[in-house]
């Protein structure tokens, strides 16, 4: 059955020229997409995250989080020029393992850009607050955190004893920008492109004065130990590869330019620039960003860093630059809804095109007379993420939508090497260097980062699984435009 109902690439490409996408996007564009999909809540708030399950060590959990994700980008450039559509990984695997290993992909891809949508939200909402707090306006825990979010109280924030923990209410900031997003990409892509673009240069001037700032502060004694909580092991979720598989969402939001392919300009020549160049330059600011964080305050678990909502304007804020700290929350509370409308971006032209499919409703693929967007779909997803901002907090959406991505990308890679094999003389605009050295390390890397992430999160993706494969049975399958054909039925 998983080679069944297998859709060929000539098909997917023809099919593709029927949807009414507009291209509109170009190689600058890409980039600008990609860099504000990936820079966003990785850097600004899951420094946090990784300082507490790794400590000092999380700078190796960054450089095994960027070389998987570079390996899955080589791979990832190679199919996106071939079949330049929507739909990302769910489109891929359709066209090399059949029909249900493309659902199970594309149910995965929900996780991946929906569930990180919700968690760049929540971040957001971390530093948008902490700002308020700086200038006397802080809203009540109860506005700020969502009711699985478990709070540190602090004596200055709230009166009571350091160290007890409450429950939040309904992140209510996280729930607007949400919408307010969703709203923006409604207008439409050309639109939101120009307003990411803006918004990258106001996050790369915001790193570098970070790092212009922490550098000199940097302590080597704030490095020791180095490996608090050792390298982690399968399962535990802690440690250095546990703290990879947290923050390898840092990293992810480059393959969602692939989801933008449709909508672009010589898409063989533009996307694999928009891919590796987006991914290369965040590589380089994340290691600098990160070093000097550690270096400056240190970053022991249960420090004031890992406890921060807001770690690189806290750093700022310890080192002597109270002011700049408020500007960089500031250029974070400007620039990160632009990773939220990526990734809300990514999710909808995976459903879209799920849709023009015949596995999802057909309404998710009406396009909008004026603007030329799928407004259905596009509005459904928003709201969805926005409740989902609301309720939970951000590790744990982070780690979910972890486990989404790595599925996914470790399929790609597979596929690609398939492809490799099945049709070796079709034309490949860019072809992945030594596939079969570098194919194999990114399964292995993804394989390695998913059982990194720890049994909670492991066993909500196979809950997640479950229900997508009830679903597919229950009515994607019966609905398929593909099954129809071959049947004649439809």
């Amino acid at each position: 059955m998983l080679f069944e109902r297998v859709k060929s690439l000539d098909h997917i490409l023809e099919s593709a020229r029927t949807r009414g996408l507009k291209r509109q996007l170009g190689a600058f564009d890409l980039t600008m997409l990609g860099i504000g999909a990936i820079i966003g809540t990785g850097i600004f708030v899951l420094t946090s995250v990784a300082a507490d399950k790794a400590g000092p060590g999380m700078m190796f959990s960054f450089v095994i989080a960027g070389f998987v994700c570079a390996l899955a980008a080589l791979v990832y450039s190679e199919i996106a020029a071939m079949v330049p559509v929507a739909g990302s990984a769910y489109t891929y695997s359709y066209a090399v393992f059949g029909e249900l290993a493309a659902w199970m992909v594309g149910w995965a891809l929900i996780l991946e850009y929906a569930v990180a949508a919700a968690a760049v939200a929540v971040g957001w909402s971390g530093y948008i607050n902490g700002f308020l707090h700086e200038i006397g306006y802080g809203l009540p825990l109860a506005l700020t955190a969502g009711p699985y979010d478990f709070i540190v109280l602090t004596e200055t924030e709230t009166g009571t004893t350091a160290g007890t923990t409450t429950a939040g209410g309904f992140n209510l900031l996280a729930f607007l920008i949400s919408l307010f997003v969703t709203l923006l990409l409604i207008i439409g892509t050309s639109k939101s492109a120009r307003f990411t673009a803006i918004l990258v240069i106001v996050k790369i001037v915001a790193l570098s004065a970070f790092i212009i700032l922490a550098l000199p502060a940097v302590n080597a004694a704030n490095f020791e130990p180095m490996l608090p909580k050792g390298w982690g092991t399968p399962l535990s979720g802690v440690g250095v590869l546990g703290a990879a598989a947290s923050i390898f969402f840092a990293y992810i939001g480059f393959d969602a330019v692939s989801t933008a392919a449709e909508e672009t300009t010589n898409p063989n020549r533009n996307v694999p620039i928009g891919l590796i160049g987006s991914l290369t330059i965040c590589t380089v600011f994340y290691l600098i960003v990160a070093y000097a964080a550690v270096g400056a305050v240190g970053a022991q678990p249960g420090a004031e860093l890992s406890l921060s909502k807001e770690p690189l304007a806290f750093v700022l804020r310890e080192v002597g630059y109270p002011a700049v700290g408020n500007w960089v929350a500031s250029a974070a509370i400007v620039a990160l809804p632009s990773v939220v409308l990526m990734m809300i971006y990514g999710q909808t032209r995976v459903l879209f095109t799920m849709s023009h499919d015949g596995l999802m409703p057909k309404f998710f693929s009406h396009v909008h007379k004026r603007f030329h967007t799928p407004h259905v779909v596009t509005l459904v997803t928003g709201i969805a993420v926005a409740f989902f901002a609301a309720m939970f907090p951000v590790g744990m959406l982070a780690d979910v939508s972890n486990s989404g991505t790595l599925f996914a990308f470790f399929m790609v890679a597979l596929g690609v090497m398939i492809l490799r094999r099945r049709e070796p003389d079709r034309h490949r605009p860019f072809k992945t260097p030594m596939i079969w050295i570098v194919g194999p390390l990114a399964m292995a890397g993804c394989a390695l980062l998913f059982i990194s992430l720890g049994w909670n999160t492991i066993r909500l993706f196979l809950y997640w699984a479950l229900t997508g494969l009830i679903v597919y049975f229950a009515y994607a399958r019966k609905h398929s435009h593909l099954g129809k054909q071959q049947t004649g039925s439809g």
